[in-house]
C-alpha cells in the first residue's frame, strides 16, 4: 500500500520541481546578462547587485517599500496567470487595474460620513467590480463571436486608460486650489488600508486571495472546469461544460483581480487616483504570472522578488549603475522564461511531456 502512494505524491512533487528549475534558471540568466552589461558600463555587478539587495532588504522602511512595490504585482500576477489556467491571455491586466484604481478612489471621497466597517468594504468592492465588468467584455466577445482576448484586451486597455486620464482631469478632478495635476480628491479616513506595522494590509489581502485562487483551482469543480477548458475546448463540450460560460467567467474573475490590484493602490498606497502611477504594472503582471509557471502560489514570490528589485534599484545608482538596469534584468527574465527552449538546451534538459507546457491561449477564433 506504501509503495501505491509513495509515487502518487512524489509525481506531482517532481512535476512541481521542473515547472521552477525554468523560472529559477531564467531569473540567473538574466541577472548574468545584466551584470555583464554592468561591467560594459564601468561598474562593478557585485557592488550594484549588493547595493540593490541591501538598499532593499536592509532596513524597515526598505521592507515597506517591497512590500508596497510587490502587493499590486501580486494582484495583476494572479489575473494573468488566473486567466492562462482558462487558456486564456489577459493583457488588458492593465486597463482592468486602473478602472478599479479610479473607482475605488471615488467611493474612497464622494461617500462621506460612513463608518469605516462600510466604506473601506464599499471602495474595495467598487474597485473589483470595476475590473470584473472591463474584464467580462472581451471574455463575452471571445465567447460569442471568437474575437481574440489579446486584440480586445489591448484596445481596451487604450479605452480604459483615455476614460481615467479623462475623468481625473475632469469630472473627477481634484478642485483643491492650487492643483493643476490630473487627479482625484484624496480618499477619506475611513476609507484607507491600515498599515500593520512595515506591512500594507493591502499585501496580506494579496497573499489570502493567492491562496484562495490556488484551492478553488486544485479543489473545486468550478477550477477543474476552467482548468479543462484551458487545455482542450472540445473535450471540455463533450464533457458537458458550458465552455462559453466558462471563457466570461474566467475573464470576469481575472479583471476581478487586477481591479483589486488597483482598488488597494488607490486606498493603501497613493491615497487618491492619479495617472502615471499605475503605469506598466498590469503589463508587469505577465512576467509575474510566467516566472511562477501560472501557479497562484508561485505568483507571490515571483512578485516579491520584483518588488525587492524595484525598491533596491535606487541604491545602485550610488556605485556608478543606473537604475534602469534592473527593469533591463526584468526585460530578460521574461524573454528567458517565455522562450524556455533556451534554457533546456543550456542545460540539456528533455522535451516537456503533454500538460507540463504553459497555456497561454486557446487559439485564434476556438
Amino acid at each position: 500500500m506504501a509503495t501505491d502512494v509513495q509515487p502518487a505524491v512524489a509525481a506531482p512533487l517532481m512535476r512541481s520541481l521542473r515547472a521552477l528549475v525554468i523560472p529559477v534558471v531564467a531569473v540567473l540568466l538574466a541577472m548574468a546578462v545584466g551584470a555583464l552589461i554592468i561591467v560594459i558600463t564601468g561598474a562593478n555587478p557585485i557592488e550594484a547587485y549588493n547595493a540593490m539587495f541591501t538598499g532593499a532588504m536592509g532596513s524597515a522602511r526598505g521592507w515597506e517599500r517591497i512590500f508596497e512595490k510587490a502587493t499590486p504585482l501580486i494582484f495583476s500576477g494572479l489575473a494573468v496567470a488566473f486567466a492562462f489556467k482558462g487558456g486564456l491571455f489577459n493583457i488588458g491586466a492593465q486597463g482592468q487595474l486602473v478602472l478599479g484604481a479610479i473607482a475605488s478612489a471615488w467611493v474612497g471621497f464622494a461617500f462621506e460620513g460612513l463608518p469605516w466597517i462600510v466604506h473601506l468594504p464599499l471602495a474595495l468592492l467598487a474597485g473589483l467590480l470595476a475590473g470584473a465588468i472591463w474584464g467580462a467584455i472581451p471574455g463575452a466577445l471571445k465567447a460569442w463571436t471568437g474575437a481574440h482576448e489579446v486584440i480586445t484586451t489591448i484596445m481596451l486597455n487604450f479605452v480604459a486608460l483615455n476614460l481615467t486620464d479623462y475623468l481625473a482631469n475632469g469630472p473627477l478632478k481634484d478642485t483643491t486650489p492650487g492643483n493643476v495635476v490630473a487627479r482625484t480628491p484624496a480618499i477619506l479616513p475611513s476609507a484607507e488600508l491600515p498599515l500593520i506595522g512595515p506591512i500594507p494590509s493591502g499585501v496580506l489581502i494579496a497573499v489570502l486571495l493567492a491562496i484562495l485562487i490556488w484551492w478553488m483551482l486544485r479543489r473545486t469543480t468550478t477550477g477543474f472546469e476552467i482548468r479543462t477548458v484551458g487545455l482542450n475546448q472540445a473535450a471540455a463540450r463533450y464533457a458537458g461544460i458550458n465552455v462559453n460560460w466558462r471563457i466570461i467567467y474566467t475573464m470576469a474573475l481575472s479583471g476581478m483581480m487586477a481591479g483589486l490590484g488597483g482598488a488597494v493602490e488607490s486606498l493603501g498606497l497613493i491615497g487618491r487616483y492619479q495617472p502615471g502611477f499605475n503605469s506598466g504594472l498590469g503589463f508587469d503582471g505577465i512576467t509575474i504570472a510566467l516566472l511562477a509557471a501560472t501557479n497562484p502560489l508561485g505568483v507571490v514570490p515571483a512578485a516579491l522578488l520584483f518588488g525587492v528589485m524595484r525598491a533596491g534599484a535606487s541604491r545602485m545608482q550610488f556605485v556608478g549603475v543606473d537604475a534602469e538596469i534592473v527593469g533591463i534584468v526584468q526585460g530578460l527574465a521574461l524573454l528567458f522564461v517565455s522562450a524556455p527552449i533556451i534554457v533546456r538546451k543550456l542545460l540539456r534538459m528533455r522535451a516537456p511531456a503533454p500538460g507540463e507546457e504553459i497555456t497561454l491561449s486557446t487559439g485564434w477564433g476556438n
